[in-house]
């Protein structure tokens, strides 16, 4: 299997450029929509603008917080291929999926065990688990380990303090997906040669496997 990246957190069109066109690119590329407290909140008049571009086999991702009608109803014409969502209850995800025929990145942030096992909450209406910190915008970790043995019949991604040169091969074990944005940031900007480095690294263990 295969392990496929996800790089959230872009906010500048150099970096979007530098993905979509790289040799070896990121399948998914995720933007911060509705989350003012992150650094990479990308506010929706510069988002509309940034997405205008062909974003060739790149899927991109909305990253969403909680979203009230509004902002759905404002981003649902943009070129997005999934919705991640953070803080919904099940009820409102399959609203969600079944209003704008989106997949569904559902997000389960955490911290000890037992908060693992919500995922149970979310399988008539999820495409992607991702098990990520707490943290947020903050850059967190969480124990891995909590998600090693899961045998889900749904692609899991996972996040939370990943970084450039963290070894891959562990996350492979447990996931499909690694989802990295802090990592390949340097003073809070992406850095386009920690990209290039994480990207090769993936590219390795692709060709290693």
């Amino acid at each position: 299997m295969t392990l496929r990246s996800k790089i959230c957190g872009v906010s500048d069109s150099k970096t979007l450029n530098y993905l979509i066109n790289h040799s070896y690119p990121p399948q998914f590329v995720g933007f911060i929509v509705n989350y003012s407290k992150s650094k990479r909140y990308v506010n929706l008049e510069k988002l509309k603008e940034l997405l205008k571009i062909d974003k060739k086999n790149t899927q991109f991702v909305a990253v969403l917080v909680n979203p009230n009608h509004n902002i759905l109803e404002e981003i649902k014409d943009l070129p997005f291929d999934y919705y991640q969502l953070y803080n919904c209850n099940p009820e409102k995800i399959r609203s969600i999926k079944k209003k704008y025929k989106k997949k569904i990145i559902t997000a389960i942030t955490v911290e000890n065990k037992n908060d693992v096992d919500k995922y149970q909450f979310y399988l008539d209406s999820t495409d992607i688990y991702l098990f990520d910190s707490k943290g947020y915008e903050k850059s967190m970790s969480f124990n891995h380990n909590f998600i090693k043995n899961l045998n889900l019949n749904k692609e899991i991604m996972v996040a939370g303090n990943i970084q450039m040169n963290d070894d891959l091969e562990n996350y492979k074990k447990i996931a499909d997906i690694i989802d990295i944005s802090g990592g390949l940031e340097t003073a809070g900007l992406k850095d386009i040669s920690k990209i290039e480095i994480f990207l090769n690294n993936v590219k390795n263990l692709k060709y290693e496997a």
